[in-house]
């Protein structure tokens, strides 16, 4: 690649990780730049995997003070994440390029009508928490709202883990809602501890993929180091960027990107 492609590179890994930690679909900008570029997309998806871990753990720690008291249960929802995603790993690694390359458009759609329904999940769980605080007590702590981790929600952490190992786009979404029906009302909360599992994700299915050796190391690197810095920015200011810039962002990128693939195929 031309010096200029790897800064533009660079530059999507910064805004990858600080859409990632905000809104959890930062492989939207990243994965459809990569393609556009000439990249396969198995290997734009296997080095996007790797170049993003960074902004998982940037973010989460971010949001750590969101998680305080609650590191255990976050903990276990992450070691099912764990097993999910190396299944999903191993699920990529097995199918066929071509296989990878029929499916990708359609989980792109997938991805941004998720990305688009968001508003409707936020506002369902507000509901739901005003329900809980006026049905539980008449307190208003937090941590009345957060309940133990169930079957049911650990069969959906883990089934999103498979999907973030094979693919990752708005994963984060998913877990968003997950978290924020099945576990705690605090959405805050909810979003620091999407940053955990679907990091985790990433980083068992990332290392499946080294040692797959199918990465391509110099675009995994820059977008490592942009993500990085995505993930601190994303933590402390992404709340002030509006929402709905973000959203619209996410949905044409990932349904222009599904269109080109389709069509390149």
């Amino acid at each position: 690649m031309e010096p200029f492609e790897l800064g533009i590179v660079l530059l999507a890994g910064i805004l990858a990780g600080t859409i990632n930690t905000v809104v959890g679909a930062g492989t939207l900008i990243t994965f459809p730049l990569l393609v556009a570029l000439g990249v396969p997309p198995l290997t734009a998806n296997v080095s996007n995997t790797v170049g993003l871990v960074p902004a998982a753990v940037t973010g989460a720690w971010g949001y750590r003070r969101e998680l305080r008291g609650h590191w255990p249960t976050v903990a276990r929802m992450a070691t099912l994440s764990a097993l999910g995603g190396v299944g999903g790993g191993l699920l990529l690694l097995a199918a066929p390029a071509e296989s990878f390359t029929a499916v990708v458009p359609w989980l792109l759609v997938l991805a941004a009508v998720l990305a688009a329904v968001q508003p409707r999940v936020a506002a369902h769980l507000r509901r739901h928490a005003q329900g809980v605080g006026a049905n539980v007590t008449q307190t208003h702590h937090a941590d009345i709202s957060t309940l133990p981790l169930t079957v049911g929600l650990g069969v959906g952490i883990a089934a999103t883990g498979v999907y973030g190992g094979y693919f990752g786009a708005a994963q984060g979404v998913v877990l968003v809602a997950l978290l924020g029906i099945a576990w705690t009302t605090d959405l805050q909360r909810a979003n620091g501890a999407k940053n955990v599992l679907a990091g985790v994700a990433n980083l068992v299915s990332a290392t499946v993929f080294v040692v797959g050796g199918v990465v391509d190391w110099q675009l995994a690197a820059l977008i490592a180091v942009g993500s990085a810095v995505g993930g601190v920015l994303g933590a402390r200011v992404g709340r002030r960027i509006p929402a709905p810039v973000l959203r619209t962002l996410i949905v044409v990128v990932a349904l222009a990107a599904a269109v080109a693939i389709a069509v390149n195929r």
